[in-house]
């Protein structure tokens, strides 16, 4: 997969000229400028309606430009790096000094990462070489209105943001679905501060250790850790496997219609609540679970009712996002 050579050279135009471009990921689509151009940066707040304070993930076209955007590296970002880039993990890290505070939310830190999809690697890598000294990187956080559900189609961010976004790439549904795990490395010990499709017991085979998790009140400020995320319009209930049926049961006699998702097929023949069967495997149900949630949330329901997914690790992330979209 790869872009037109015109449309490419026109997303290298707009981002060099301080516009956004909405580009693929294989977690979700991100809205992009130039991280290097605090004006270009400001747009994107602008667009999506996102807090000032909140900081942004840069993305970069290789690892070859860590040390341009991060100091005082640790040798466990270079090996995570090399395990998992490309591919969906954030890194945080001490910044350099000259990195905008509007990329990291006023913070000594910054977000990084190297995305695993070739349009955004052929993006990324055209920008870099644009003929001009440049540090090579685009501030890119989803591709929709702060707080509200990710988009994993190039349709999603039409819908979201429309002529907000001068361009927008069309690299096909993301291949996860959810965003990247984000592991700070800038203090003594790595800690987890967003899970994602990486898990703590495959970054603890590389660190020799597993990461803490969301154990320190003094953590950098993340995308995505605010109580209240990933949300669609429509309020979400969690509701334990063994109540589903009844809690429904109850919606029904009370006049309120559900959209509901869940692993299998209704119990009960002649459920009216509109259902949505999801993988019953993390994986699968992270690559469906935006697009279920927005489907629901077309269909002028008083309610989206989501069984509880399992406690067990390899949920952890589908399990964070569902408690934000439901908070």
């Amino acid at each position: 997969m790869s872009l037109d050579p015109a449309l490419l050279a026109r997303a290298v135009d707009l981002l060099k000229a301080g516009e956004l471009v909405a580009l693929p990921t294989e977690t979700v689509y991100g809205l992009g400028a130039d991280a290097s151009n605090p004006a270009a940066v400001a747009k994107i707040f602008a667009a999506k309606g996102r807090p000032a304070d909140h900081p942004l993930i840069v993305h970069l076209p290789g690892d070859a430009w860590l040390e341009r955007w991060a100091r005082n590296i640790p040798q466990a970002a270079w090996d995570l790096a090399e395990m998992f880039w490309p591919g969906p993990l954030t890194l945080i890290l001490k910044k350099q000094p000259w990195v905008p505070d509007a990329v990291t939310g006023g913070q000594d830190t910054v977000g990084l990462r190297v995305p695993g999809h070739p349009i955004a690697l052929e993006l990324l890598k055209a920008f870099a070489d644009s003929g001009e000294p440049h540090p090579g990187g685009i501030a890119a956080p989803s591709a929709n209105r702060f707080g509200r559900i990710s988009p994993t189609t190039a349709a999603h961010v039409q819908e979201e943001l429309g002529d907000k976004v001068p361009l927008i790439l069309d690299g096909g549904p993301c291949q996860v679905g959810i965003e990247s795990t984000i592991i700070d490395l800038s203090r003594a010990r790595p800690e987890i501060l967003r899970p994602g499709h990486i898990s703590p017991l495959r970054l603890g085979e590389v660190l020799g250790e597993l990461p803490a998790q969301h154990e320190s009140q003094d953590a950098p400020r993340v995308s995505g850790s605010l109580e209240s995320h990933y949300a669609p319009i429509t309020p979400v209930r969690l509701i334990a496997p063994e109540r589903l049926l009844d809690f429904l049961t109850l919606q029904r006699h009370a006049g309120i219609r559900c959209g509901v998702l869940a692993h299998d097929q209704p119990a009960q023949a002649g459920m009216p609540h509109l259902w949505r069967m999801l993988p019953a495997d993390p994986a699968g149900y992270a690559h469906e679970l935006y697009g279920a949630l927005r489907d629901l949330d077309h269909q002028q329901l008083d309610l989206i009712v989501v069984e509880t997914p399992p406690a067990s690790p390899p949920w952890g992330a589908i399990r964070d996002r569902l408690r934000r979209a439901a908070a």
